[in-house]
């Protein structure tokens, strides 16, 4: 006589021959996910991609040494960016333009960085301080030390190259005291230089030369050049004793590397270098664009180059984070 227990035994015997149970309403057996519970089949694809992302892409550590070269290029290339469009430093080694800029002999030579993108919009204007590469008619004020071995060499290339190497002899500093279409003489009756008939307003002088030595004959700035002068007139080699060149004494206004705007060194008399109107002609409505530097030009170029790349960051963070956190 068969027990109950063997009796439900030969039932499950039977079941498991016939197949697994289905459930009567899906037709799958008990507990499989189906399309009418959407969270526990995200979640499974969830758990399936994850797994073979890390499979497909494992994960490599980038050694710091060999990331070192790559970013030493990518840092000296945007150094000589800067300097060849933006910025660049200058060391000042003679006195030419004392006391404006310190250069002479036992003063702490003065490091100016000059702006060439206030030039990219406007020519130089009177009473700007320029640095600038000299005409070859024109000999160098100071003597620079040429490197003794190869080495220090291509260390003083490179350095020239991002604007913190030794200085060039063919690159001067002067202030701009008439452009092309005037006329420069001196000197009137107070000793002052004229331009066009005018004395011209020079605040920044402190040491002169006496009237008979500083004098010479009217000369007309052929357009596109410059007359400059150093701010030392006792000690500046300027356009006055190159008015028998070829080029009357002036400079070419493409010689012009850019606009010395501020002292950086050393940091005791870190400081704007001023600009003054010393022709009058902001009064006259005749500056154009003379004004750039000191009302903001540069900061008007940064925020144009500056907002782009803000308004595309932005654009990609929008596309990580969606509005409603999605």
């Amino acid at each position: 006589m068969s027990t109950p227990s063997r009796a439900a035994d030969r039932a499950d015997d039977a079941q498991a021959a016939d197949g697994p149970v289905l459930d009567s309403e899906t037709g799958q057996p008990p507990g499989t996910p189906t399309d009418a519970d959407p969270a526990t089949d995200s979640a499974a694809r969830r758990r399936w991609w994850k797994r073979d992302k890390s499979a497909a892409t494992p994960k490599k550590k980038t050694s710091l040494l060999k990331e070192l070269p790559i970013l030493l290029i990518i840092a000296f290339g945007l150094a000589v960016f800067i300097k060849s469009f933006l910025f660049q430093a200058f060391f000042i080694p003679s006195p030419s333009m004392e006391p404006t800029l310190h250069g002479c002999a036992g003063c702490a030579g003065d490091r100016v960085l000059v702006n060439k993108i206030v030039y990219y919009v406007d020519d130089p204007q009177p009473g700007d301080i320029v640095v600038f590469e000299g005409p070859d008619t024109w000999a160098s004020e100071v003597q620079i030390a040429e490197p003794s071995n190869w080495f220090a060499s291509v260390m003083a290339t490179l350095g020239r190259a991002i604007g913190v190497g030794p200085p060039s002899e063919k690159d001067y500093v002067k202030r701009v005291v008439a452009v092309g279409g005037q006329t420069v003489e001196c000197c009137d009756a107070e000793g002052a230089v004229m331009v066009d008939g005018e004395p011209v307003d020079e605040p920044y002088i402190v040491t002169n030369t006496p009237l008979e030595a500083r004098s010479f004959a009217p000369v007309t700035v052929p357009d596109g050049r410059l007359w400059v002068m150093g701010d030392n007139r006792a000690g500046s080699a300027d356009s006055r004793f190159h008015v028998t060149d070829r080029y009357s004494g002036t400079i070419a206004v493409d010689d012009v590397i850019g606009k010395a705007a501020v002292i950086v060194w050393p940091f005791s008399r870190f400081t704007l270098l001023d600009d003054p109107d010393i022709q009058g002609l902001a009064a006259a409505g005749l500056t154009g664009l003379s004004g750039y530097a000191s009302t903001g030009g540069p900061l008007v170029l940064g925020v144009a180059f500056v907002l782009p790349i803000a308004g595309r960051r932005r654009a990609r963070l929008r596309g990580r984070h969606p509005p409603g956190g999605l």
